[in-house]
């Protein structure tokens, strides 16, 4: 389906976009950590700063597993099945691997997964 150079050149886009998340995740932490530490804060302030904190907090956790996402797809290029369905292992369409190089499932394997809540 892909050819070496090709695979080579989705593996830097993978590791650039984790890259890209890292240092979103480092910006992220750092903005919480800093929250509420410029003075003496009320009751607003501080369910504003938990707020803020819970914000970003769950940020991570979506960046967490955007990183998952990228390490599984840079796991079937070293394998050798990148760009087959883990579900059904049909062809994914090249257009969706254009727009979610990390994509595991086809989209009618994603669409099932999604009505059902998996």
């Amino acid at each position: 389906m892909y050819n070496k150079d090709h695979l080579q050149k989705i593996k830097q886009e993978l590791l650039q976009l984790r890259g890209e998340i890292l240092e979103n995740a480092r910006k992220s932490h750092a903005e919480s950590l800093s929250l509420g530490n410029d003075g003496v804060a009320d009751i607003g302030d501080m369910s504003a700063k938990s707020y803020s904190q819970d914000v970003l907090m769950s940020l991570s956790q979506a960046q967490l597993s955007r990183i998952r996402d990228v390490d599984a797809a840079l796991e079937r290029i070293q394998q050798g099945g990148y760009g087959i369905c883990v579900a059904c292992e049909e062809e994914i369409a090249p257009r969706r691997l254009e727009v979610r190089p990390f994509s595991r499932y086809c989209i009618d394997c994603k669409e099932e997964y999604e009505k059902f809540g998996e």
